[in-house]
């Protein structure tokens, strides 16, 4: 039974995106745990409306020391380490709000909330990036496998990973952190720079009574 039992969470670590060296971090700091996701959303949020480059396309990624000092520790163990935020306690897990998700250290759009879905892993999956090409993939050779690693391209950050389970057209699921991006709901993709995505999220006729 004890056999069975790791098997089982070994399976776990492989098939999901858990990281209990991160898990401990989250229980130290307190971040991640159902009473401050309110709290941790809004200065992750705060800090990264303070941080978005104008255009992250000519970004030049701050060094280490600027990095510690805006991002939060899970956001900095995340992107910056590889980490991974503990499954379900996140803020973007269950977000089924329309916008778009961006990388909370260079600001590049990474994916869209018309192409996400509830895996049932705890953390927010995507069928496909929304810019394919600030997407990149590596692959991620540990002692659980052999994995493949999604970062972004122009702000070179540890996303998480992507996975052939996923349903269909793409057969892909996006296993991503929260921690590593930031959410622009539809309503503030123009203020925000954005205004190229706010088609995306326009209604067409009778679409609003078919809900």
């Amino acid at each position: 039974m004890k056999q069975l039992s790791m098997i089982m969470a070994i399976l776990f670590l492989v098939l999901g995106c858990q990281n209990q060296g991160v898990s401990q971090l989250q229980e130290r700091t307190g971040a991640g745990t159902t009473k401050d996701q309110a709290t941790a959303g809004k200065a992750r949020q705060d800090k990264g409306n303070q941080r978005r480059p104008v255009d992250w396309r000519n970004l030049k990624k701050p060094d280490d020391a600027t990095l510690r000092k805006q991002l939060t520790a899970i956001q900095y163990e995340v992107t910056q380490k590889n980490g991974t935020e503990r499954a379900f306690r996140n803020e973007y897990d269950a977000n089924k709000a329309e916008g778009i998700y961006v990388d909370i250290v260079s600001g590049e759009p990474l994916f869209s909330s018309l192409d996400k879905y509830d895996s049932g892993t705890g953390w927010p999956s995507f069928t496909r990036p929304l810019e394919p090409g600030n997407i990149v993939t590596r692959e991620d050779r540990g002692l659980l496998g052999t994995r493949t690693e999604v970062r972004s391209k122009h702000g070179d950050s540890h996303l998480g990973h992507v996975f052939t389970d996923g349903p269909p057209p793409s057969g892909l699921r996006y296993c991503m952190n929260s921690a590593a991006l930031m959410f622009v709901p539809k309503d503030d993709l123009r203020k925000e720079g954005y205004g190229e995505y706010v088609d995306l999220f326009k209604e067409t006729p009778g679409e609003s009574n078919a809900h």
